[in-house]
């Protein structure tokens, strides 16, 4: 038998605290128990008392309709937007939270009694009325929903909004079919707060609109009059209302996601369904070429670029602008403050002059950018311009026939990299984005998902291009590579060609290609690499003086007792199952090949063929 294992001490102390607290919160409710039976039901005005009730629950459910019309729009600008005014904004709407609700009816009497402007030109009407309520109840409730609606789109990644902006739909479809489905479970929330806070409001209404009489303010003039007595009758619609809404707050969290997630697999699988698989015709080969420059704060983008090929990757370290640019292509991030040039061609079609949600573009974050309510169906059939024949043949080519019913949360991520394509490619995408697709990967599920990706790009004639800081996957997907450092362009050009002679020696780091510096012509023809070493190529055409950029093939070195060259063994690696050892020499680390004979830190004598030596001139 296993023993128990012991809690923790420190859990102790945090499980009596949230013992105390609740244990506080349900005693007034173990209270009222025994005042049931002692409660004057004998003297209740039921008719009055339902009458309270219908109009608390009427002026609630009006003025929280209210508050959501304009509190969700108002939480999502909340959320999204950066300027000082919005926050100066955001600070005031949360007032009504800090206000004793007496203060609150002082100043909408302020504003709305019938002596103010507002208030005459309405005949005295918003005061003492069924309106008078519902003003005083939206201005105390509305926080809450305004709150809570903020904090759900903040909570929402503002990605799904740039894809689908890329898919081709405009700011207020991505709003209503994207941004509130996916926050609307917080939202639900607070919008229960603010109808249970909305039908108990007392200070407010009490000041504004005595009558007619709500449920609150007929407790107050009954306790007046009869005392605690008449108080239970009056308690219990009010438990019984909280009480219901509990429950069905409760139910909705279980059962919303099942519920939706079934609905919309029908909807979307009949709309797939039935429809003969026919090969998209996708337009022939199609070249792009931009020109962008944009600030963001310090930093600041200027690249431009006009390549032959098809298949494009972007190198460059974090930081370089690499998703920057990625991003301005799509048309996302643009404003006009930030851009100060913008110049997208694909084809013979000026991308630059449209909208993102007109350029027909795939654009695909780290993560794919899924929506996490849709079923696949639904993600095939969400893009404006999706066609249903090419979501069936990417279905069943890509093999997601079986999982059309199935949520991302559900999927493998080879699995959610396909979908993702087959969305972009229901709307015959010509330019396929991919922002680092398999940074989250391990090295074999990413190898397996590089190969997919690359079988792909045969497969069709769109334009792609992915960002990556990993040169072999950009030597492995791209035909031709751009290479970014702070903004600029350090190298673009052939894959072959950035390989075979990068421009400098930053260039030849960010692509990982080792044995390559620069160094000055001597008279005699060698290269002084300026660090304690000195090569010897076997010709050398520029004139003396020249800086020049060097590379040794790691094949050229070898360890042998009449070597020129004395260094020192300063790591061993393992590549791809291949030893290399990195060698010191003077200032300058070479690798070379190395075999079970050899150690860390040993001397070495090394002899460099002089024919493993290139020499070029850096641009």
């Amino acid at each position: 038998m296993k023993p128990i294992a012991a809690r923790p001490i420190a859990a102790r102390p945090i499980a009596w605290l949230a013992a105390l607290l609740a244990l506080y919160l349900c005693a007034p409710f173990l209270a009222g128990i025994p005042q049931i039976g002692r409660a004057d039901w004998a003297n209740v005005d039921w008719s009055q008392t339902w009458s309270a009730v219908g109009v608390s629950a009427a002026s609630a459910s009006v003025s929280t309709l209210i508050v959501l019309l304009g509190g969700v729009p108002l939480g999502y600008f909340l959320a999204r937007s950066t300027s000082r005014r919005m926050a100066v904004l955001g600070f005031v709407v949360q007032l009504p939270l800090a206000l004793p609700p007496l203060a609150s009816g002082v100043l909408l009497l302020f504003l709305l009694g019938p002596y103010s402007i507002i208030g005459s030109l309405f005949g005295g009407t918003l005061t003492d009325s069924f309106a008078g309520i519902v003003i005083a109840e939206s201005f105390v409730s509305a926080p809450f929903l305004i709150i809570a609606a903020r904090s759900a789109f903040a909570a929402v990644d503002p990605v799904y909004e740039d894809v689908a902006a890329t898919l081709g739909h405009h700011a207020g479809s991505r709003f209503l079919r994207v941004m509130l489905p996916m926050a609307w479970p917080a939202i639900g929330a607070g919008l229960a707060l603010a109808w249970l806070r909305a039908f108990g409001e007392f200070g407010a209404t009490v000041m504004v609109a005595y009558h007619p009489y709500s449920l609150p303010i007929y407790t107050y003039v009954m306790f007046g009059s009869q005392g605690l007595p008449a108080m239970m009758p009056l308690l219990l619609p009010t438990l019984a209302i909280a009480l219901l809404c509990a429950a069905l707050s409760i139910y909705r969290r279980r059962s919303h996601a099942e519920s939706d997630a079934a609905g919309a697999a029908d909807t979307a699988a009949e709309e797939l369904a039935g429809i003969v698989p026919v090969v998209p015709a996708l337009a022939g080969s199609t070249r792009l070429a931009f020109e962008l420059e944009h600030r963001a704060g310090a930093f600041h983008l200027d690249v431009r670029w006009a390549p032959n090929a098809r298949r494009l990757a972007i190198v460059g370290p974090s930081g370089s602008g690499k998703s920057m640019t990625l991003r301005l292509i799509a048309g996302l991030g643009q404003n006009r403050l930030g851009t100060l040039r913008s110049h997208v061609v694909l084809g013979d079609i000026d991308l630059a002059a449209l909208p993102p949600e007109r350029r027909g573009i795939g654009y695909m974050p780290q993560d794919y950018g899924l929506f996490p309510h849709m079923t696949v169906a639904r993600q095939l059939a969400f893009p404006v311009a999706a066609d249903a024949a090419g979501a069936r043949y990417w279905l069943d080519h890509l093999g997601l026939t079986s999982l059309t019913q199935h949520l991302p949360a559900q999927l493998s991520f080879g699995q959610r990299q396909r979908v993702a394509l087959a969305r972009a490619l229901t709307q015959h995408s010509q330019l396929l984005l991919f922002d680092e697709p398999f940074s989250a990967l391990d090295t074999p599920r990413r190898r397996l998902l590089q190969a997919s990706l690359r079988a792909l790009q045969r497969d069709i004639d769109a334009v792609t291009i992915v960002v990556t800081h990993d040169p072999d996957e950009a030597a492995l997907l791209a035909d031709e590579i751009l290479v970014l450092e702070h903004g600029r362009t350090l190298q673009a050009g052939p894959v072959h060609e950035l390989y075979a002679r990068p421009a400098s020696a930053r260039v030849a780091e960010l692509l990982g290609l080792p044995n390559i510096g620069e160094g000055i012509v001597r008279d005699d023809g060698a290269i002084d690499t300026q660090a304690g070493l000195v090569l010897r190529p076997n010709a050398c055409s520029y004139a003396v003086g020249s800086l020049v950029m060097w590379r040794v093939a790691p094949d050229g070195i070898h360890a042998t007792d009449q070597g020129t060259y004395i260094g020192r063994i300063e790591n061993l690696q393992l590549r791809r199952g291949e030893r290399y050892a990195q060698v010191r020499i003077g200032g300058v680390v070479l690798d070379t090949r190395a075999d079970e004979s050899t150690f860390d830190n040993t001397p070495v004598r090394l002899h460099i063929d002089s024919s493993s030596i290139s020499i070029w001139l850096p641009t």
